[in-house]
């Protein structure tokens, strides 16, 4: 009888070996030396930001009453207060939400939802929209004062004429965040509400954009504060930087707050400097609760998908 061979369960199996142990990156020297300068670069800019609004409220804390919301801009520091700039702000930041928004949302939803992007020109909107949100504050004032004089339109220094101004600065930013929120919406649930009989338009009325409103509100808010804080688009429009009026409608002039410190920055007097601090501690405060409220939308009615 022939003897059987028994048959290696792991034929050619190789002994294991010991993986190469190298230096981790985050121990070579160059990300090393990047980390402690982005660490050095954040604390320099926190420590600049920290001093400024430390002296702003040192400096404005005196000029923080109830006469800088109820009184007029006058000669003298003692009886100055910011009442037209508080009311300018409110109406020209009312007027510009009013003509951003729904342009802004509108096209976001055409350029995301129902434009070929296959068409080379529906790219090159998406192209301009991208680099006009980058374009200065400024430039957006020269527009809106070239469109002005195009419609001969004499005083310039009105509140319609700032919110165009302001709209225009913030209009490709509203359209970009607006088509961040859409596309956060999973595909899923387009083809769910198609798959059910729903038109693409109901899809998106129905389904998409209720579900997108958090980032939305969230990147609209932003935009709002940012415009909220320019002033110079407003300045090459000509905006009245002394009033001693309330105003009370979109033909009429207007100050706003960052005009009103720019004018009181501007004058010699020790108390003018003050009521400026107090104004820019006002606007910070305004800032903040507008950033606050973005960030509150966003953490409350985001969904995650």
């Amino acid at each position: 009888m022939s003897t059987a061979t028994p048959i290696n369960p792991r034929p050619h199996v190789k002994p294991a070996v010991p993986l190469a142990t190298g230096t981790p990156g985050d121990r070579k020297p160059g990300p090393l030396i990047f980390l402690i300068l982005l660490w050095l670069s954040l604390l320099i800019a926190f420590g600049v930001l920290a001093t400024l609004i430390v002296t702003i409220l040192m400096d404005g804390w005196g000029k923080l009453s109830i006469q800088l919301f109820t009184n007029y801009p006058s000669a003298t520091p003692e009886t100055a207060g910011a009442r037209p700039a508080i009311l300018g702000s409110a109406w020209v930041i009312a007027a510009t939400a009013v003509l951003t928004l729904p342009l802004g949302i509108a096209a976001a939803i055409h350029l995301e939802e129902f434009a070929d992007k296959k068409r080379w020109f529906n790219r090159l909107i998406e192209l301009n929209v991208q680099n006009l949100a980058a374009v200065p504050a400024i430039i957006y004032g020269l527009l809106a004062l070239g469109f002005l004089s195009l419609l001969q339109v004499q005083n310039k220094n009105i509140v319609i004429g700032g919110a165009l101004a302001l709209s225009l600065l913030i209009l490709p930013v509203i359209i970009i965040s607006t088509r961040e929120g859409l596309r956060s919406v999973p595909r899923e649930i387009r083809d769910a509400s198609l798959a059910l009989g729903a038109t693409p338009w109901q899809t998106v009325w129905r389904q998409v954009l209720p579900a997108s409103v958090p980032s939305i509100a969230t990147g609209s808010i932003l935009a709002l504060s940012r415009a909220l804080g320019e002033a110079a688009p407003l300045l090459v429009l000509g905006a009245l930087v002394y009033i001693t009026f309330d105003p009370n409608g979109l033909m009429s002039g207007y100050t706003t707050l960052p005009i009103q410190i720019f004018n009181w920055t501007g004058r010699p007097q020790a108390g003018f400097h003050e009521l400026a601090a107090a104004t820019s501690v006002l606007l910070l405060g305004v800032l903040l609760l507008m950033n606050a409220l973005a960030i509150f939308i966003r953490n409350k009615y985001q969904k995650r998908w």
